[in-house]
């Protein structure tokens, strides 16, 4: 059986050191000692880049929200918001309705009925206050059941339906989230092969509310046919949404996981052609994987360069199906941990994405934005500028974890894992990210069980939202509308 893919940096280690700490400078993290300045608008950032006529990204436009299942019976519920008031996601006044089609007009039903009359004034006279105190009684309970209901819609959470109708187009909007990130990395839930239980109605309930942070999402693989669902739920929301497709290969299989996925990309692809779709991105972390599976060191060095070839065969067939298919307007990338891009890699890709951790690196908080920032300008954008071919670069992790399963990994170094913490990473990165034209995906849309259940520690609990799709509770979204 396959090892599931992992959509975040992991060490194997349980005790979470610096998982680049096998490479020598200037690619290995920890002898990457000088403190950051706090994150600043000063900061000289990559300005976003093209290639032929295809953008790497897509322009904003209007989008939506959404209620949900929960993924996890044990997922803690939101409650109410830290100091500074952040209500919980979804009971809210004031909500505004995006319907792309038309409106819908309630029915109304007359409920009182005329009553029988009958001879004689005394009876008559009973009858009719009999009839009063009834129809009082009736007016109070209807009142009554009213102001209840009410009471229950209003006081529900992001967990619950927001849709106005069966159409998925049309739902209500909250007025806590803002389309401020460039992406947002996501996993659709139940989409880890073999044991795949994924769904499309789950992930248009993802799709609703993403929509309403942000134009563009990045997938990792292509199992469990998460490429077909997700361009479907897009579909069917009508919203503005990119996606960045993967394909998740392994090192060590002898492809058999990238043909896998590589075909029903390529189904998904004549299923739904190309407009929503912004890149396919060939490898997660591949070179960090197969460099430590053959114990290398040099991230140019013969074991790793061995490792590139097989992984640019992969790209280069990837490219390969696009041109059988007439599709010229895909770039072809590849992501990798911030300082294990390899030179050959570089030189063979469209674009590239780094998974670019202040956490693994034991920075605080304070200086995280701007370690972060620095790490990608000096591992990644330098690199790509001294290949031929320059590609474009992005950060395609960045993050900051909530909590942590054990007590040992709740810290690591002089970073601390906490709601707070991850709302200043928000309040200092995002706005400034997005003024310097920095391309992001923040890692990442909600709370992964599975990893929590395979690997501990902080894995699991880097979401934004609950894993039941609640807005953490104490989290302010950035509010500088892209």
């Amino acid at each position: 059986m396959s090892t599931p893919y992992r959509d975040s940096p992991q060490p194997s280690h349980t005790d979470l050191q610096d998982y680049y700490d096998t490479v020598p400078p200037p690619h290995r993290l920890s002898s990457y000692n000088s403190q950051s300045p706090a994150y600043s608008d000063s900061i000289p950032m990559t300005s976003p880049r093209t290639y032929g006529n295809a953008p790497l990204h897509a322009d904003s436009r209007t989008n939506l929200s959404a209620d949900q299942d929960s993924h996890d019976t044990g997922a803690a519920a939101f409650g109410a918001g830290a100091a500074g008031g952040a209500a919980a996601y979804g009971a809210r006044q004031g909500q505004n309705t995006y319907n792309s089609n038309s409106g819908m007009a309630a029915q109304n039903s007359d409920w009182m009925e005329k009553g029988t009359q009958s001879g004689g004034s005394g009876k008559r006279k009973w009858i009719i206050i009999g009839g009063l105190v009834g129809l009082l009684a009736i007016i109070i309970v209807g009142v009554a059941l009213g102001v209840t209901l009410s009471k229950k819609s209003s006081s529900t959470t992001s967990g619950s339906s927001s849709s106005s109708s069966s159409d998925p187009s049309s739902f209500e909007l909250d007025s806590d989230l803002h389309k401020s990130f460039y992406g947002i990395a996501y996993t659709p839930y139940g989409s880890q092969y073999p044991d795949c239980g994924n769904s499309l109605e789950d992930i248009i309930k993802d799709i609703q509310i993403m929509s309403q942070l942000t134009t563009r999402v990045r997938l990792y693989g292509a199992d469990c046919n998460q490429s077909a669902l997700v361009l479907e739920a897009i579909k069917q929301t009508k919203v503005n949404m990119t996606v960045y497709l993967g394909n998740y290969p392994s090192a060590t299989d002898n492809d058999v996981a990238y043909e896998r996925q590589r075909d029903v990309l390529k189904e998904a692809l004549q299923t739904y052609g190309t407009d929503n779709v912004a890149g396919i991105t060939v490898g997660n972390e591949y070179i960090l994987n197969y460099m430590t599976s053959a114990s290398a060191t040099d991230v140019n060095g013969a074991a790793a360069n061995k490792g590139a070839e097989a992984l640019i065969a992969n790209i280069n067939d990837t490219r390969s199906m696009l041109s059988d298919m007439s599709i010229t307007n895909v770039p072809v990338g590849n992501a990798d941990a911030g300082a294990y891009f390899n030179n050959l890699v570089l030189e063979s890709i469209d674009y590239g994405m780094a998974n670019v951790h202040a956490w693994f690196a034991g920075t605080t908080i304070e200086d995280a934005a701007g370690w972060t920032w620095d790490f990608f300008q000096v591992n990644d954008v330098d690199l790509s500028d001294a290949t031929t071919n320059k590609p474009p670069m992005s950060i395609a992790e960045t993050g900051w974890p909530t909590k942590s399963s054990s007590t040992e990994a709740e810290t690591n170094g002089a970073a601390a894992a906490s709601v707070a913490n991850l709302n200043t990473f928000l309040d200092t990165f995002v706005c400034q990210a997005n003024k310097n034209g920095t391309e992001y995906f923040f890692f990442e849309f909600y709370d992964e069980k599975w990893k929590d259940d395979q690997f501990g520690g902080v894995e699991g609990w880097w979401g934004i939202f609950n894993a039941n799709r609640t807005l953490k509770a104490g989290l302010t979204i950035p509010n500088c509308v892209l």
